[in-house]
């Protein structure tokens, strides 16, 4: 059975063909994410970083559109889901979870937030997938009504999308669409050397 290192990685890496994005590009899809939310009619109540590479747009999104942030770890490159962050409040702000007199719980569509996710990138789907697999495992999972939510009150922004995704529902605000083969190099992820 063969080993990955770090080494074998690098290598890899070198030999894919990596498409630098730049801060100057970065600034002008955040202009653009924004005119697609605004022509849309459809605003968000809060925005949702993914954790790394969600945070610098959704900080910029919440900044243009002037709602609030939060952040949510999900990180799945490196395989398992244990740097993953479940998180009910969300999911109930999502379902629109309100309870009756007897303290039982139920969806409410008048009580839905709007929720935009942002990440800087949907390439396989496993983030999206996570999400809205984990966020009903908590509030209801076997309630039709999720089937409702999801690119609904619910929608998903990146910065690049890939079209061989698996996930389960579709990004509905984009700016880029990721080339075959292609590493996509953001400008916060770029090491300095000699620093």
């Amino acid at each position: 059975m063969a080993t990955v290192t770090k080494d074998a990685i690098a290598i890899v890496l070198n030999d894919m063909n990596k498409h630098y994005y730049s801060w100057n590009q970065f600034d002008k899809d955040i202009v653009n994410l924004a005119r697609q939310i605004y022509n849309s009619n459809w605003r968000p109540d809060y925005i949702v970083g993914i954790t790394r590479g969600g945070l610098p747009a959704a900080v910029s999104l919440s900044n243009f559109l002037k709602v609030p942030m939060h952040s949510l770890g999900v990180q799945l490159r490196d395989g398992g889901d244990n740097g993953c962050e479940s998180n009910l409040w969300m999911a109930e702000d999502a379902y629109g979870h309100v309870a009756d007199a007897q303290g039982r719980g139920y969806s409410d569509s008048k009580a839905r937030k709007n929720i935009l996710i942002v990440d800087d990138i949907n390439d396989t789907g496993a983030t999206l997938n996570w999400i809205t697999a984990d966020w009903p495992s908590g509030c209801f999972p076997d309630d039709i009504q999720w089937n409702g939510i999801w690119n609904k009150n619910v929608r998903f922004a990146t910065l690049w999308d890939n079209p061989a995704s698996k996930s389960k529902y579709a990004v509905d605000y984009c700016c880029n669409t990721k080339p075959d083969d292609a590493w996509i190099v953001f400008p916060w992820e770029e090491t300095f050397v000699g620093i």
